[in-house]
């Protein structure tokens, strides 16, 4: 039977993917490789040992996650379950949020946009073989 700090333990990529940050074990493995995720501040390896307490700082696309891990669950549980498994910081939440609405006032400022027509494809083909005599 495994002691007690055993059991409150578990790999990084394996929690990662079972907290729902990463939809596979390898992309969680891959992110905390490529040094996405950090723990303490420090890089670590994916198969780093994950205690509750630990504060992880997690990278994804263009989001940051400043959490605490306050559960370990090695099963992949329904999201609200998942949830569960970690407190996210209200400061990290307010600079998602501040750097989600940026996102989505440059989009709105930046108009529809469309395919050139045939006219334009013209123009364009035109533009890039001059470019190319040079």
């Amino acid at each position: 039977m495994a002691s007690e700090p055993e059991r409150a333990s578990l790999r990084i990529d394996k929690w990662l993917w079972a907290a729902r940050f990463f939809k596979t074990r390898a992309l969680a493995t891959e992110a905390v490789a490529g040094g996405k995720v950090h723990v303490n501040g420090d890089r670590c390896k994916p198969g780093r040992k994950l205690h509750p307490g630990d504060r992880l700082t997690i990278h994804r696309g263009q989001e940051v996650f400043d959490i605490e891990v306050v559960g370990i669950h090695s099963q992949r549980r329904p999201a609200s379950e998942a949830r569960m498994l970690y407190q996210e910081t209200p400061e990290s939440i307010a600079r998602r949020e501040a750097e989600a609405e940026r996102r989505r006032q440059e989009r709105l400022d930046r108009g529809p946009g469309r395919r050139p027509d045939k006219r334009e494809r013209r123009h364009i083909r035109r533009f890039i073989r001059k470019e190319g005599e040079r």
